[in-house]
């Protein structure tokens, strides 16, 4: 009689289990998005939709980006001229950043008729 042949799969297991905890490690790390920001704390935060959303950020220095490229305050005007009032606005600003920049950002937002914004904070702890 011959012997059956087993196949092990715990080692099967382990790895997918340590690709899963890596998945999951770097999911957060993009959900963060790659401009490195200081988010403002609030208590009074809600869950941003998960619809794809146009997002612009101001970092610590002022600079200001369309998703990922940097743009001056002209150039996202440009860039803005195509979206239409119903598109959602995802706003990522430092807490660090004067602000006259949101101001600017906020201001000709509504010169464009965009009013469709949200403003990401983190929540306050407590």
């Amino acid at each position: 009689m011959k012997p059956l042949a087993q196949m092990n799969v715990i080692p099967f297991i382990d790895i997918m289990l340590v690709l899963l905890a890596v998945v999951l490690t770097t999911a957060t790390f993009v959900a963060q998005g790659k401009i490195p920001v200081a988010l403002p704390q609030a208590t009074q935060t809600e869950p941003v939709a998960s619809e794809p959303a146009v997002e612009i950020t101001i970092d610590a220095a002022g600079r200001l980006y369309l998703g990922e490229e940097a743009l001056d305050l002209d150039g996202l005007s440009e860039r803005l001229r195509d979206v239409t009032a119903d598109t959602s606005l995802l706003l990522r600003v430092d807490e660090a950043v004067p602000f006259r920049h949101f101001v600017a950002v906020v201001d000709l937002l509504k010169a464009k008729g965009l009013e469709n914004v949200s403003i990401l904070t983190r929540r306050e702890a407590g």
